[in-house]
């Protein structure tokens, strides 16, 4: 039977999260609850038939959008899902934020995304895992820290993520070498790392923009609807904190019609990402924050 290219896309990344599956011990898979990182939680469910036999990791700044904890929430018991989140509850507590005006964007996302990230893998700061009995977050008794991270980043979304591998080494603070990283030609992949080694796994990194929004038409996938027209002429295109993030200028009200929208060429020439204030405070790109740990 011929493949089309979604086919292949989903084939190839299923192949990515079975082999870091089989490949890696204490694997946990980021979900930012963004359009990008439910596909990948959806071709998580393919990979492993219906069970997603690996723990979904939330960074929560205090500043999303309330929607998306709800969401996140419901899809986690909807589909019993092992979900915990992290934060820094320092930082917070302490007001240090761009919010409350002491920080500038970039060093507020370092502190409540980058930071929390790292120490959320590391299990040194507290995690907080979903109770499916309950429905309540409750302190993570489990400290053991992950050493492999699965992530939906794009390799079209913005600039830094183009230069991303398969299979992504970071040292053992998190931190990119961006110049040294094993080539991956004619899809073989280095899954051989020195211990101490951190990797970052990108199963959607051939995916564009346009390839997401189809699939997720396709297989009916259920997406927050801050992505959808409400009325007022506007939609996220991008989803993150509330303070930095901004709604484009779009009546798409349903996935068919995101998926006409951008087939009219509408945002060809307009950056996925520029609804989101950080990214120009870092020269129009995150290769600053990236290089640090930020996703």
């Amino acid at each position: 039977m011929q493949q089309d290219h979604l086919d292949q896309l989903e084939n190839q990344s299923v192949y990515i999260l079975r082999e870091a599956y089989a490949n890696f011990k204490s694997l946990a898979m980021l979900w930012s609850i963004g359009k990008d990182s439910t596909v990948l939680l959806w071709l998580a469910r393919k990979a492993f038939f219906g069970h997603v036999p690996i723990t979904l990791v939330h960074i929560d700044t205090s500043y999303k959008i309330p929607a998306m904890i709800t969401y996140r929430d419901k899809l986690a018991m909807d589909w019993n899902l092992t979900m915990v989140y992290g934060q820094n509850k320092e930082a917070l507590a302490r007001g240090e934020t761009f919010p409350n005006g002491k920080i500038t964007r970039l060093q507020c996302c370092k502190a409540l995304k980058t930071d929390a990230l790292r120490n959320t893998l590391s299990g040194e700061w507290p995690r907080y895992r979903l109770n499916l009995q309950t429905g309540k977050y409750e302190l993570d008794k489990n400290k053991e820290p992950y050493t492999g991270v699965i992530v939906g980043a794009r390799a079209d979304e913005e600039g830094s993520r183009s230069k991303e591998r398969y299979f992504s080494p970071r040292d053992k603070n998190n931190e990119w070498d961006v110049g040294d990283q094993p080539p991956e030609l004619w899809n073989q992949f280095k899954t051989d790392f020195a211990p101490g080694t951190h990797l970052r796994i990108h199963p959607l990194l051939d995916w564009t923009e346009l390839n997401i929004w189809e699939y997720i038409e396709r297989e009916n996938i259920p997406i927050i609807d801050l992505y959808f027209d409400q009325g007022n002429g506007k939609r996220y295109r991008s989803l993150g904190c509330y303070p930095c993030t901004t709604p484009v200028e779009s009546t798409a009200k349903n996935v068919s019609e995101i998926v006409a929208e951008l087939k009219t060429g509408k945002f060809v020439n307009i950056a996925e990402r520029s609804g989101r204030a950080q990214d120009k405070e870092d020269g129009g790109g995150l290769e600053t924050l990236r290089r640090d740990g930020y996703m």
